[in-house]
This record gives structure tokens, sequence and C-alpha cells, in this order.
């Protein structure tokens, strides 16, 4: 089967997460492990990870927080430290081998232009934030079928996350990659649902060009 195009989830697949959780614990004035011990235990029940924002903050509200956060200096910062070191290497290995490459995740319409800021090797660059749909929504992957060249089964999704990322793409028909790694990617590498949804497993994204030939 033929893949014409390679699409690319956003935390913890093209970018470590450490800088993003970190800023937020500074923010609300929490020791840095305490933050991330929080994530991973709402993860592990299932939950947003917002909600680990709200435990320490109950009431909290995202959307005002990252306001007053701009508002502050202290808003959304993606530099090029905090691409895992295999992103150039495997973005330009796929456009080298022609295929159409973008990245599609669930961000902020901020991030979006951070991430073109650092000038990948993609062809595209879409948040849920631009779209006004987030993932899992099935609308979501449909933005991605409409966005990228090729039918559903000829675009590849790439993520770490099961429940975001590898059993809804599946389930809206495009082909789904899960990327071993950050806590998600591990948490999840053996679960039966993301097993039976994922077409490939890899632990770098430089292995990627080698499976989608």
């Amino acid at each position: 089967m033929t893949i014409r195009s390679v699409v690319f989830d956003v935390g913890e697949t093209l970018m470590d997460d450490s800088t993003f959780w970190g800023s937020w614990a500074d923010w609300l004035g929490v020791p840095r492990h305490t933050l991330a011990t929080l994530v991973g235990s709402v993860t592990a029940m299932g939950q947003d990870n917002a909600e680990a924002l709200r435990l320490i903050r109950p009431g909290f509200d995202l959307v005002a927080e990252r306001q007053a956060r701009e508002e502050a200096g202290q808003g959304e910062c993606i530099s090029e430290a905090d691409l895992y070191p295999d992103v150039r290497p495997a973005l330009t290995a796929l456009r080298n081998a022609g295929l159409w490459v973008g990245i599609a995740g669930n961000q902020t319409s901020r991030a979006a232009e951070l991430l073109a800021a650092l000038d990948l090797p993609v062809d595209g660059i879409a948040t849920s934030g631009q779209w006004g749909v987030a993932k899992p929504d099935p609308a979501f992957f449909s933005r991605v079928v409409d966005w990228a060249p090729g039918e559903p089964d000829e675009i590849v999704y790439v993520g770490d996350h099961r429940d975001n990322d590898i059993v809804p793409a599946k389930a809206n028909g495009l082909r789904a990659l899960h990327i071993r790694r950050g806590p998600w990617g591990y948490l999840w590498a053996e679960d039966p649902d993301l097993k039976r949804s994922c077409d490939w497993q890899v632990d770098s994204l430089t292995e990627i060009v080698e499976l989608v030939r």
C-alpha cells in the first residue's frame, strides 16, 4: 500500500514536554517533580492532563491562566532545545523520500506560530487551536484527512498517546504509528487496545522512513 503523507503529533512525539510542564509548575509555585507526578497520576487514571493543574489550584481556568501568563511575559515558549534529537533528521529523510510531512496536535494557535518559527522541514503545521477541534474528536482526524494529501489509508498519523493519537487515528481510517517514548508512550506500549490499533511501533522517529516506503 502506498503512503503519501506522514503527520506528527507534537508533545512527546516531536517535543520533550519537560519545559512545558516545568513552566506550569513554576507559574503555580510548586516543585516541578510535584506537577510531573500529578500529571502521571491523572494520566494513569484516564483523566485529562489539565486535571493535574486543578489538583494544585481548584477551579483552575486554563484559558484564563494562559492569558495571564502571556500578560506577565511568561507565555508559551518552544525552542530548538525542546525538540527530540531525532526530529530534524527524520522529517528531512521523509521529505527527501517524497512524502508530504505535516504536524498536527492539540496545541494553541500560538504554539503553531512558535513551531513555524523553528523552520522545521515540513509541508504544513496545524493545531487544535487553529482548527477549533481537538483530539480525540473524530472531527480532528477528518481535518487531517482533508488537509494532508492522500486517502485516509495513505496517511500515517504518528503519536505517543493511546487515546488521543493511535486508537482514534485508526478508528478514523488512517494508518497509526506509535512512538514508544515519553510517559504515555511507555505507559501504554504493550496495551492491547494500542497494539490492535497501531500499524507500526518504533523507538525512534528515524525508523519511520524505512517502514512507510
